[in-house]
């Protein structure tokens, strides 16, 4: 029995999701290590990786396959500072809240595309999609809870801000892939930006890692790369209006693999923060995979 290209997606896409779940409970296992020396890690991995495939491509097709096209760099740019963000805000979230809270989170990522599409790209914002943003907004509220204790809204703030940062990431690779640039160069790109910005750290304040710490980073690595690998497989076999959705079963991975390893339990107003930010995915993952439907008929 085949299986058809939507289902390979979903099962893609889910497996994508339990990845980026098990990179953020093997950062929290590295201990105390500051967050830029585990981003630093985390990215090198990248690197490496984007770094064997641009050779790869090079003896296949030559400098054209490598060489960067009129236009790309600025958005280059801006997807490495803005991927940087969302990386050092993620992980610094990680570190100190919930699994589940930081995956959440770092899961707003997809409504600020909606919005940075629209100022690089000229993308129409329709009413619903608006309204899903703004009230997905009110429910990352819940999830962050402001306070006058900046010390205990720090952390919440900088998984929001990696969203954010993430958000304008995604616009920027989708720019990127209009103006026909290699998807090996945009990860390279990055993964090279964001190891520079570590450097400064990584010389001044390196800490001492044990072998189980160095391993746990290297896992955190690994997983990442098998998250990125997957998640551009998913979107390969099958549109983003038929398997987007599936990508919020992180969520869930995150809760059960944060009480596992942590005994972590999200509060009552985080869990309708995520019930809101979820339903708020969903029904602009269904009004605009009718909409694409209307369109192609």
């Amino acid at each position: 029995m085949s299986i058809s290209n939507t289902s390979k997606g979903i099962i893609l896409i889910i497996s994508s999701a339990f990845c980026f779940a098990l990179m953020a409970v093997f950062i929290r296992l590295a201990g105390d290590i500051s967050f830029i020396q585990k981003a630093f890690f985390r990215n090198a991995v990248a690197f490496i990786i984007a770094f064997a495939g641009l050779l790869l491509d090079y003896k296949k097709s030559g400098k054209s396959a490598v060489s960067i096209p009129k236009g790309c760099l600025l958005y280059l740019f801006i997807r490495a500072i803005s991927g940087s963000i969302g990386i050092f805000g993620n992980f610094y979230a990680v570190d100190r809240l919930v699994l589940s809270d930081a995956a959440i989170l770092n899961k707003m990522a997809p409504f600020f595309a909606i919005i940075f599409s629209f100022i690089l790209m000229k993308e129409k914002i329709k009413p619903l999609p608006l309204v899903a943003i703004i009230i997905a907004f009110l429910g990352s509220v819940l999830i962050v809870k402001p306070s006058m204790d900046f010390s205990k809204t720090l952390p919440s703030l900088a998984g929001f801000i990696g969203g954010v940062g993430a958000g304008l990431a995604y616009a920027c690779v989708r720019k990127l892939g209009a103006l026909k640039c290699n998807g090996k160069i945009i990860i390279f790109f990055f993964s090279a930006f964001s190891m520079m910005l570590s450097i400064p750290y990584m010389i001044t304040s390196y800490n001492p890692m044990s072998l189980n710490q160095f391993l746990c980073l290297c896992g955190a690595g690994a997983c990442a790369a098998g998250g990125q690998f997957t998640i551009t497989a998913a979107y390969y076999h099958a549109p983003a209006r038929e398997i987007s959705i599936y990508d919020y079963s992180q969520i869930i991975f995150s809760t059960i693999l944060g009480f596992v390893f942590f005994g972590q339990l999200p509060d009552y107003l985080s869990v309708i923060g995520y019930l809101i930010i979820i339903a708020m995915a969903a029904l602009n993952f269904f009004y605009t995979k009718k909409t694409q439907l209307h369109n192609e008929h």
